[in-house]
């Protein structure tokens, strides 16, 4: 199984990338997670200039992907089970899977539209580097439900 978290953001605080890296290293290789880090816009843009350009990032990124989720505050609120119950039939489809995760404006309309799941990770305001370390979490534990590891214990 491939899957590809695509996120706005190139430079996180330190905490951060050692949980995602920690993470990341824990998945087996037939268990591929790969973090794609795309440029934010800088300076004083109009929002819709913003996204635009995010929006055309992180498309490139994940180009080519089966199924893209795209994490958003309004998306399913799915407990742990139910997504690894999902990434199971992702991988048993054989799919590609890419999740994306906005910049400080969120995902462009366009981006939302185009997934073909919307998913909140919490009902509360999580920071950017907060929410990767969340999702690569609850990717590895996905996983580990799905492979009977102790990590779950469901």
């Amino acid at each position: 199984m491939r899957i590809t978290i695509a996120a706005v953001g190139t430079r996180m605080p330190a905490w951060a990338e050692q949980a995602v890296q920690e993470y990341l290293a824990r998945f087996p290789r037939d268990f591929e997670v790969a973090l794609k880090q795309v440029r934010p816009e800088r300076g004083q843009q109009p929002v819709a200039h913003s996204l635009r350009g995010e929006q055309a990032r992180l498309a490139a990124a994940v180009a080519g992907c089966d199924r893209v989720v795209a994490l958003d505050e309004r998306g399913a609120d799915w407990t742990s089970v139910q997504l690894a119950r999902e990434i199971g039939r992702w991988r048993d489809a054989s799919q590609h899977v890419s999740f994306l995760i906005g910049g400080a404006e969120g995902l462009s309309e366009p981006l939302k539209a185009r997934a073909q799941l919307r998913l909140r990770l919490s009902s509360l305001t999580l920071p950017h580097a907060l929410a990767r370390v969340v999702l690569v979490e609850q990717l590895y534990r996905a996983w580990s439900v799905l492979a009977n590891h102790p990590y779950h214990r469901a």
